[in-house]
């Protein structure tokens, strides 16, 4: 059942839970192109053209899903001292305040992105020869993810600000 912590309900949980699962797995891919990179240069003094762009382009991906998955379970701009030393309607006044704030910034990241994503599209990488429209896509895409549980915790705040009357 959807509630104020659990936006979404279950698909919701999956969903998100699948983004984190996705950025660990980003996590690993970037250690392992570090390691490979380290191994290669120093030990066998070879080194691979466009390894090191790897864990760059993908760190991207890694912030964008990873404050997804976290902004779903509302550990990621809440600051649980002060809120909890609110009253009710003043916690819900700065929860209502941060979301709509927050809101506004991915918003205008992803306005941002209609512009900056297609002029990527022109332009590679130096050494894999990637096109940066997949790096520059990660923003629209992770503002997107970001927004969806933000916009819930917004709703769920405003309806304790104004409870309907009974």
């Amino acid at each position: 059942m959807p509630g104020p912590d659990r936006p979404f309900g279950a698909w919701g949980a999956r969903l998100y839970d699948g983004l984190g699962l996705l950025g660990g797995a980003v996590l690993a891919a970037m250690a392992l192109a570090v390691f490979l990179q380290v191994l290669l240069r120093y030990v066998f003094t070879y080194a691979l053209d466009g390894l090191d762009e790897v864990p760059r382009y993908l760190f991207v991906w890694l912030v964008m899903l990873g404050g997804a998955a976290a902004m779903h379970r509302g550990e990621h701009t809440a600051l649980a001292y002060f809120q909890e030393r609110l009253p009710p309607r003043g916690r819900a006044l700065a929860v209502t305040l941060v979301n709509g704030v927050g809101m506004l910034l991915f918003l205008s990241l992803i306005r941002t992105s209609f512009v900056l994503v297609p002029n990527s599209n022109l332009q590679s990488s130096a050494g894999l020869g990637l096109s940066l429209g997949y790096v520059y896509v990660a923003v629209p895409v992770g503002a997107a993810l970001i927004l969806l549980p933000m916009a819930w915790r917004l709703v769920v705040a405003l309806r304790e600000l104004w409870p309907r009357p009974s």
